[in-house]
């Protein structure tokens, strides 16, 4: 349809002037979906055409409808100020819709990054400290990033950058031989070490020498000390078996594993190309390399002492990255306020000569705070993400007691619906947002929520287990009425919507759609009677809710989300 119009669209301008400087394609992708039923099923924006014919959008939209044919797949061309609105014959916006869905193996897959790859950055939780609501964030985005990528046909590698170096272990190290013990810390494990590192920083306040000493150890987990460094590997065996327990209950999981240790050896020939490059400068004893030309800060890369930086280990894990999976793209996911950090280091990438620097890109989202403020590790002001989804996982176990006790399967399906809210959350809000965590709006199973959509399909699930045998053939003017149509176009747009959550890198795309699907759905299934119709009725509307289940499960796994077939 939006090809037929673009056509006869440009057949008009062509008949007006040849000099548009605008071309079928041009026109095709003008061609919008008005936001409402009244203005029509497609329109065309009549503004960008006001120079070149040096007439008013309005006047330029009266000439367009003008001109245009009558065709039999139009039941009506009109106008709208500077719009051009079609109003398609259903049945035919139908028929063309249902080509569509039926020669469409895999909804919304396509292979435009087929033979490319992309790395994504994510997650990467520091060791030695609780996984909390913060880095649920950075691991849903991430992994609905991965789905999406995936969906247009990438190679992801999903990258779990884990924060294992730097001067807290030397604080954590301090801690634990001034007041820990090796009994709790087997005991407790994360939870003692969190103590610990939240002691150092409220003893630190009081005695500053403590942050020399953590400093020293540091010094000496970099020079290969084995007491500092088989502490520190101690620590991070705990934190991992910690982290491993979260992921399972998330169903994550990453190809590398590769944290800031693993850069020890890569950062020296970095160094020294950096110097050879001419980009090091020495400044009051540490190296940096200087920015002031783009308007940054200097990218610190060496300390007075020597030591290495963040900004460093990235760098070289960078080369690493490409040398080793030849990326096209190498995407982290991060916080906003990380943003300066990254544009420091890609434009040292860039000063270094390397051309894929234009494939590094900084994913942020904003920051999750409590209501009473910002969280701090160093205080102890977190919330812990295992707490957050075995606390979603037992209300919905509540939930399913009362209202369908006799449900199969019970247990896993509060674990898919209560870590299903928990994500869904995280993701329907645009990732650049500042979020607040609340356990009461977190925890609503009403409105706008992830155990909605899944609801929605599990009715699908249902709808199809009672319908016995049906016509394959849909036809199309059984499904012509407004509710089956508006559920038709929610459906068709998938595969648009997975490009436009790539291009933008922007999962709330995909969890706004699932909900529009899931609202059109039920729409549908309220006004429409699928099961007692006659049998070409009952088949098409069949169809329909065959197509909306697949596309819902789709997009539900799309965000890392289960789809229970009952609930």
């Amino acid at each position: 349809m939006k090809e037929k119009i673009s056509e006869l669209i440009y057949e008009a301008l062509s008949s007006i002037t040849k000099d548009t400087g605008i071309t079928k394609e041009d026109v095709m992708e003008y061609i919008e979906i008005p936001p409402q039923k009244e203005m029509g099923d497609m329109a065309f924006p009549c503004f960008r055409l006001a120079k070149a014919l040096r007439m008013a959008p309005p006047a330029i939209a009266e000439k367009l409808c003008d001109l245009i044919p009558a065709k039999d797949f139009l039941k009506n061309v009109g106008t709208s100020g500077g719009y051009l609105n079609f109003f398609i014959n259903k049945e035919a916006l139908a028929s063309g819709i249902l080509s569509r869905l039926q020669e469409k193996k895999e909804y919304g897959t396509s292979d435009v990054g087929k033979g490319q790859t992309i790395c994504i950055d994510y997650s990467s939780p520091n060791v030695a400290k609780n996984f909390h609501v913060g880095h649920l964030r950075t691991t849903t985005i991430g992994n609905a990033l991965y789905h999406i990528f995936k969906k247009q046909g990438y190679d992801v590698v999903r990258i779990n950058y884990l924060g294992d170096w730097g001067t807290q272990f030397g604080k954590l190290i301090v801690a634990y031989k001034k007041w820990g013990s090796e009994e709790l810390v087997k005991e407790k494990g994360i939870e003692e070490l969190m103590s610990l590192y939240v002691r150092f920083h409220e003893e630190a306040e009081t005695d500053p020498s403590l942050e020399d000493e953590a400093r020293s150890w540091f010094a000496k987990m970099e020079q290969n000390d084995q007491e500092a460094l088989s502490i520190w590997q101690w620590f991070l065996d705990i934190s991992l078996k910690e982290f491993m327990r979260i992921y399972d209950i998330l169903g994550v999981s990453f190809d590398s594993y590769n944290g800031e240790s693993f850069y020890n050896d890569k950062m020296a020939p970095a160094i020294e190309e950096l110097k050879e490059k001419g980009l090091l400068k020495e400044d009051n004893g540490a190296q940096i390399v200087d920015l002031s030309d783009y308007d940054m800060p200097p990218c610190l890369v060496l300390k007075k002492d020597g030591s290495t930086l963040y900004a460093t280990r990235d760098i070289a894990a960078a080369i690493y990255r490409k040398k080793t999976y030849d990326f096209t793209k190498c995407i982290y996911v991060t916080g906003l306020e990380q943003k300066l950090h990254f544009s420091q280091w890609f434009k040292v990438i860039e000063l270094m000569g390397y051309d894929w620097y234009k494939g590094l890109v900084h994913v942020p989202y904003g920051m999750v705070s409590l209501p009473g403020g910002k969280m701090s590790s160093r205080k102890g002001q977190v919330i812990f993400a295992e707490d957050i989804l075995k606390e979603a996982i037992d209300k919905t176990a509540d939930i399913i007691e009362e209202k369908n006790p006799t449900l199969p399967h019970k247990e896993e399906v509060a674990k898919a619906v209560g870590v299903g809210a928990v994500v869904f959350s995280n993701l329907y809000t645009q990732r650049i947002k500042d979020v607040v965590f609340d356990w009461d709006k977190l925890l609503s199973f009403d409105g706008e929520t992830g155990p909605y959509v899944q609801y929605t399909h599990a009715r699908c699930c249902s709808i199809i287990s009672k319908s016995g045998d049906a016509p394959a053939t849909p036809i199309p003017s059984a499904l012509s009425d407004d509710p089956a149509l508006d559920l038709m176009k929610e459906l068709d747009r998938y595969e648009e919507v997975i490009k436009d959550a790539a291009d933008k890198y922007e999962p709330s795309i995909v969890a706004r759609y699932s909900m529009a699907v899931a609202q059109a759905f039920n729409k549908f299934y309220h006004e429409d009677q699928i099961l007692t119709e006659e049998t070409d009725v009952k088949g098409s509307r069949l169809f329909l809710t065959k197509v909306t289940e697949e596309i819902l499960r789709d997009s539900l796994a799309v965000l890392g989300l289960e789809a229970p077939e009952q609930m």
